[in-house]
């Protein structure tokens, strides 16, 4: 299934194929790709095997690695520009005679710097025919997410072993690029703008990004100014919304990251056959329309959706009736070839529902009414909860949960009551026996969250927008802040104070003409989003799957402004509670050596 019309995976694919492909389209021969390991990645996103065949390249290589010579043809080098890139592209070519392959057309995903160039043209100038940078420095994770290609980004976000160093500078650098060729893919020049608060992180980021947008739009390919559209960049800082960070969320893909091994989006516990059956593993991806239909639907609806699913796809040849085991659904498929693919899509995603049920069910039902009161700082019944270290205490008590789930809940109580005293702290730190893991909390406050109550500047609350007329499983009563802020930016109610643009002269925001549309027909959907407004959120540190789950909610609900949300990467409450309790680690035995 090719990525949709109008997606990011598809607007990047159209991208690689108007500035590498299209130079060698009159010419009829098989060439080489060689890539490094970023875009492998970024190609693996974006097309298929078939799709590079079709474009006429016979094999794809890494440029790392040793490979055998093919001086006959010609080979598309597609990689970063870095010294180990760049290193392998040398070393293809020290001598004419030894030279691997018969000419060289590079591509760069950015720019490249000038001692990186100049040791191209001395090494091996007379064996490339082309030199392009094509500006592609995100990865398009979505239809509609995007996240950057910054190793370690949390903590050299955060770390204080970095603060008001060259290296925190650097990141936030190398961010502003990635980020500009992100809105170059989408052919805007936004007005950008972010939430003020006691860091300045975000202020930093816009003015990067601003400056960045400037330079590009003057000096791009086509060699024309192009002004600001129709469109909109907000840059957040994590702290904006801790609390969406370490909440049990109970729609399908964001509850499956968090409750299973999931890693890079492959599930690997199912089994086909029986209890006695084989592990397999699936990948989690939009190829898979019907994981696309269900991933941010509830957990209870997935439940009650896929075995209707299944009985409809097996009616189909009379070949099953009633209620179908997954020993029977495994004879079915090997009777039924021309539906086995789409059987064997459902019983990934009903073993995966089943899995997060099996979690879901001992322990973290009775979890989740009570990180939702402490949230919302309501019960189910709207009443407001007085006390919320009596809500906390049975959490604590529970002896079945698990440190990480005890450590969120006590997250979740510090986040209610704007921080708790150092005594409170240790006595909490203490009682659930976690001091090996207390700066999964005590970290927060390099964040800028209040940890500890004090005096000290916070975070301006985003002021809630009204949900109570909203229909809502009472365990999912959370809304993330990040979708309020969406709907705000695109009803043009966000306070210019509280986000300030950075440009002097934006334009005239339409995203609000928004509002009418949803009134228009769905078929003219695709259309109608293509001359709206777009929305573009970044965020500083991570984003959850809650969080991109609302840009498609609120995509779908102002269906002529498009909303794009982005990172430095995807987290999940896990991930997010080891980055934060690293902050206060050396930087050497945290982060990577850069290239």
């Amino acid at each position: 299934m090719a990525p949709a019309a109008g997606s990011l995976k598809h607007l990047v694919w159209q991208r690689l194929k108007s500035l590498i492909f299209d130079d060698f389209r009159k010419e009829e021969e098989w060439k080489i790709m060689l890539l490094d390991d970023y875009t492998t990645k970024l190609l693996s996103m974006c097309c298929k095997m078939t799709d590079l065949l079709a474009e006429g390249v016979t094999v794809v290589e890494n440029v790392y690695k040793n490979r055998e010579a093919v001086p006959h043809m010609k080979a598309i080098y597609f990689i970063t520009p870095t010294k180990k890139s760049v290193d392998g592209l040398i070393d293809d070519f020290i001598t004419k005679s030894s030279s691997k392959y018969k000419a060289a057309y590079v591509y760069f995903t950015d720019f490249c710097p000038d001692k990186l160039f100049n040791k191209i043209k001395s090494s091996c100038a007379k064996s490339i025919r082309r030199c392009k940078e094509i500006n592609i420095s995100f990865f398009p994770y979505e239809s509609q997410v995007f996240t950057l290609n910054v190793p370690d980004a949390f903590y050299r976000c955060y770390s204080p072993t970095l603060e008001k160093t060259k290296d925190r500078d650097a990141v936030m650098q190398v961010m502003a690029e990635q980020i500009v060729t992100l809105c170059a893919t989408l052919d805007e020049n936004p007005a950008v703008r972010y939430k003020s608060g006691p860091s300045d992180k975000a202020n930093k980021l816009a003015q990067l990004v601003e400056r960045g947008l400037e330079d590009y739009y003057s000096t791009d390919e086509r060699s024309q100014i192009k002004g600001k559209t129709h469109s909109q960049l907000i840059i957040i800082d994590r702290a904006f919304d801790p609390v969406s960070t370490v909440l049990h969320e109970l729609t399908f893909q964001a509850m499956a990251c968090d409750l299973l091994p999931i890693e890079n989006d492959t599930y690997k516990q199912y089994k086909t056959e029986g209890v006695a059956g084989k592990e397999r593993e699936a990948i989690l991806e939009e190829d898979d329309e019907l994981w696309v239909k269900i991933r941010h639907k509830h957990i209870a609806d997935v439940i009650e959706e896929i075995p209707k699913l299944l009985k409809e796809v097996s009616s189909k040849k009379k070949e099953a009736e009633g209620k179908l085991s997954i020993s029977a659904l495994a004879q079915l498929m090997k009777k039924m070839p021309h539906y086995r693919k789409e059987l064997n899509r459902q019983v990934v995603h009903l073993n995966l529902a089943e899995d997060c049920m099996n979690k879901f069910k001992p322990n973290i039902e009775r979890l989740c009414k009570t990180e939702q009161d402490l949230a919302l700082g309501t019960d189910a019944e709207g009443q407001k909860v007085k006390d919320s270290m009596r809500a906390l205490l049975p959490v604590l008590l529970n002896k079945n949960l698990e440190s990480s789930d005890k450590i969120r809940a006590i997250l979740l109580y510090i986040f209610s009551t704007n921080g708790t005293t150092e005594e409170n702290l240790d006595k909490l730190i203490q009682n659930v026996q976690i001091e090996s893991d207390s700066d999964m909390i005590r970290n927060w406050k390099y964040l800028d969250v209040p940890v500890i109550s004090s005096c000290a500047p916070q975070q301006q609350k985003h002021p809630r927008r009204d949900r109570s007329s909203e229909e809502t499983f009472q365990l999912s009563r959370w809304t993330p802040v990040i979708k309020d802020i969406m709907e705000d930016a695109i009803e043009n109610k966000l306070d210019s104070k509280e986000w300030p643009y950075c440009s002097k002269c934006p334009p005239t925001w339409n995203g609000s003409g928004a509002v009418s549309a949803r009134q228009k027909p769905k078929a003219s959907y695709r259309e109608e989003r293509r001359s709206g407004a777009r929305l573009i959120v970044f965020v500083i540190g991570g984003i959850t799957y809650s969080e991109t789950r609302s840009a498609y909610e609120v995509s779908q609900a102002y269906k002529s402004c498009e909303v794009v949300i982005g990172s430095t990467h995807i987290l999940t409450p896990k991930s997010l509670l080891d980055e934060v309790k690293s902050l206060s680690k050396p930087k050497d035995v945290v982060c990577m050596k850069d290239e």
